[in-house]
This record gives C-alpha cells, sequence and structure tokens, in this order.
C-alpha cells in the first residue's frame, strides 16, 4: 500500500437480462478469441481483518472479504488493441452488494457484487495515443501522496486498504523525443466511494449514536471534466505542467437535523466543482532521488475550500532495500468547508515513509507510517509477504492508529487491526 489515501445514475439501470447478457458476453470473450493476439490473468484473494476493538455504530470483529479479478488484453492489429476487466465481490460485513448485477459506473455506496473494471479500446499511431472507454489514469511522480492525480477516484469502504476506481473517458497522448502532452476528456463522473456511516470506517462522533444517521439522494455532476497534463523529461532530470477543471470525487457534507422523533441526522454529499493547477519534479542524485510534487485548488462551490496541497519526498535504493520518506504540508488561502472527507488533506501537515527489504525471491516485508507533526495523529504497519508455489502468496499485517478524536488519523484509532491475506493468481 502507498500513501495515495487523501444513487446510480438512469444510464447504469440496467435490466437483469440485460446484466445477465453482459456477464455471458465476459465469461465467453476468452473462447471467441482464440487463436488471436489474446492474453489474461487474474486471481482469487481472500483477506480477513481482525479488529481488537468495537467502534460506535459497529460491534464487528472479524471482517472477511473475497475478491476475485479477471483482466485480458485482444490486440486486434499492431496498432489496436482491446482491455476489459472484471470483479467479482463477497463479504461477511455487508459492505458488498448483493445483487447480482453487472455495475459500469462505480457510483453506489456499497461495492458492485459485479462490476466493469476496465472496458476500452486504445489505438496510437506513430507518437499518438489514444484510449477510450473505463480505463485507468494517474499523474503525479510521488510515491506517498498524489496532489494532481485528478482522474484517480479510490474506494475508501476501508481508509487503509483501498483501490483505484476506473473513469469512463478520453484520452489522447503524444510524444516526441523527451516531451509528452496527455489530454483526458471524462464526461461521466466517478466518486470516490466513501466509509458507510454504519460502520467504524465511518469514523463518527459517539454522540450520533443517538441520531438515526440518513443520507440523501446524491446529485452527480453532468458537466464534463477536462485535464491537460505537460511532462518533460531532460538530462538528470524531469518535471511536468498539470490542469483540471472539473469536480472533485471526494465529497464535501451538507447536514441537517431532524429532532422529531426519532431524531435524525440527514448527510447529502456534494462533490464541488474544482479548477486545479499544479506540477510535479523529480532529480535523481548519486545519494537520492528527490521528488516534489504541488497542486493550487480553486472552488466555486460556496462548501468547498481554496487551498495549496504540496509534498517533498526522498527516494533510494540500496542493494535489496528501498527508502521513501518525505513531507506533505497544506496551505489554506480561503476555508469554506464545514464537514467533509478528504483523505488526501487528512495527511497534510505530517511526515510519511516506507521501508521494504526483498529478504529472497519469495519473500519480503515491509513498514510504513505517517505522523503529524503536532503529534496528535500516528499510524504505522507492518507486512510480510511470501509466495508459495507459483501460484500463491500469503501477506500478513499489522495495522495501528493513534490519536487525538479531532484529528484525521486519529479518528480511526479504535480501528487498528490485523490482516490476513491469501492470493491464488491464475
Amino acid at each position: 500500500m502507498t500513501f495515495r489515501f487523501p444513487p446510480t445514475c438512469s444510464r447504469c439501470r440496467r435490466s437483469g437480462a440485460s446484466a445477465s447478457r453482459a456477464a455471458l458476453l465476459a465469461a465467453l470473450l476468452p473462447g471467441a478469441l482464440l487463436g488471436q493476439a489474446f492474453t489474461q490473468r487474474g486471481f482469487l484473494e481472500i483477506r480477513n481483518f481482525a479488529y481488537p476493538q468495537t467502534a460506535p455504530g459497529d460491534s464487528g470483529r472479524l471482517v472477511s472479504e473475497q475478491l476475485l479479478r479477471w483482466e485480458a488484453s485482444w490486440r486486434i492489429r499492431s496498432s489496436l488493441q482491446f482491455n476489459a476487466g472484471f470483479d467479482a465481490r463477497f463479504d461477511s460485513h455487508r459492505q458488498f452488494e448483493r445483487a447480482w448485477r453487472l455495475d459500469w459506473a462505480d457510483r453506489r455506496r456499497q461495492r458492485p457484487a459485479l462490476s466493469a473494471r476496465r472496458l476500452s479500446l486504445l489505438a496510437h499511431k506513430g507518437g499518438f495515443t489514444f484510449e477510450g472507454g473505463r480505463q485507468f489514469i494517474r499523474w503525479g511522480k510521488t510515491d506517498i501522496l498524489n496532489p494532481t492525480d485528478r482522474f484517480a477516484p479510490k474506494d475508501f469502504l476501508n481508509v487503509l486498504a483501498t483501490d483505484f476506481l476506473g473513469v469512463t473517458a478520453v484520452r489522447g497522448t503524444y510524444e516526441r523525443g523527451g516531451d509528452t502532452l496527455d489530454f483526458v476528456v471524462q464526461p461521466l463522473f466517478t466518486p470516490s466511494r466513501t466509509p458507510l456511516l454504519n460502520q467504524r470506517w465511518a469514523a463518527l462522533p459517539e454522540e450520533a449514536s443517538q441520531f438515526r444517521l440518513l443520507e440523501a439522494p446524491v446529485q452527480y455532476p453532468r458537466r464534463a471534466a477536462a485535464g491537460l497534463r505537460w511532462n518533460h523529461l531532460g538530462d538528470g532530470y524531469e518535471f511536468s505542467l498539470s490542469f483540471y477543471d472539473g469536480y472533485n470525487h471526494l465529497p464535501v457534507y451538507a447536514a441537517s437535523v431532524t429532532l422529531l422523533p426519532p431524531p435524525s441526522i440527514v448527510f447529502q454529499r456534494i462533490h464541488p466543482q474544482m479548477r486545479m493547477y499544479g506540477g510535479d519534479v523529480a532529480v535523481p542524485t548519486r545519494w537520492l532521488t528527490l521528488k516534489g510534487e504541488a497542486a493550487y485548488f480553486t472552488s466555486s462551490t460556496p462548501l468547498a475550500d481554496n487551498y495549496v496541497l504540496y509534498v517533498i519526498q526522498a527516494e533510494r535504493q540500496r542493494g535489496e532495500w528501498l527508502f521513501v520518506g518525505g513531507y506533505a504540508g497544506e496551505s489554506v488561502t480561503e476555508r469554506r468547508v464545514q464537514i467533509d472527507f478528504a483523505p488526501d488533506r487528512g495527511l497534510a501537515k505530517t511526515f510519511l515513509g516506507r521501508a521494504s527489504y526483498n529478504i529472497d525471491t519469495n519473500r519480503s516485508i515491509a513498514v510504513e507510517g505517517a505522523v503529524r507533526q503536532n503529534g496528535k495523529g500516528v499510524y504505522t504497519k507492518l507486512e510480510y509477504t511470501q509466495a508459495v508455489g507459483a501460484h500463491w502468496r500469503v501477506t500478513a499485517a499489522a495495522n495501528l492508529l493513534r490519536g487525538a478524536r479531532e484529528d484525521f488519523l486519529g479518528q480511526y484509532r479504535r480501528n487498528s487491526n490485523l490482516l490476513l491475506a491469501l492470493r491464488y493468481s491464475f
């Protein structure tokens, strides 16, 4: 894991027959493409979490999750490729849906039981590359946090065990010499998935247990988002400049209280308009690779802040050791937010680091951590991974969270946990 923490639309309401046909097509696709330039891979993973403490609104201590992921690519010709990926999920804690419909947009509160992770067509000619459809788009150079990474929503149902969500977009890239120009248009908004209000990762105050918690329907942005990034690779350095005009995939909240019995708090997620001006740089030296990334965010939405988010990072590889460490900072130029869920900003004013060691070809160990500069929040993780044979991998990890109630890290102080994961790759 790296520190890239901080009602379905009408187009997604498929009939059961349509979902069944799509699922059947996905199952039959490998056979239909036999004899072509077709590759596939996937895995089945079982993750078990043990929580020593209960949390307000969630008395569960053991959570089990199962994920089956299949990814494939078909090279139709040398300049044209079709990419596909599908997920099937189940869990013991009702964080995942139980309806076996094929989800195309990742807009529901729970994780879908069956979803199209990626579905895109990629074409290239000369220095031009185009990809359209559901895909993954990553910007930025730092490893512990990416302020400029605006087309990368994540699943935060478990804030420490996240996964990126694909976006529906058209992306064009032009490369010439040491310069790369990247242009993205995202016509369908994909939000980050936030913790469920009735489970431990919502980290609500204990006083909220006196109220019934409700969430109003979300009005998702309808206007397309767009971004432009220019990257230059020079002699002994690399930098980029980026621009984004769209909406924040992390929400702010409007809340209202009803005292009539039963007393209730109604939350409504709002994804504010956002404009970002950013850049990043990497400079390798004899001893270290120095990286920096910064972005300035403005918004016309009354509930959203204007602020600067930046990261300074150093990285060193020595033998089988890899060390990454740095500082994430923030400067608010206009404060208007009352309630939000912003893991990227939650890690601001924090020292972060990671060290990993490859014991041999089959075993590795890693430790990572985050410490608030005022000492009010602390996170540490110790992880051991071992491959068994050609297909199996076992991971054991311990996550410790401590801090003050008002701190982003400290609010999860009751969510320290142990993890045991088993993965079979094919």
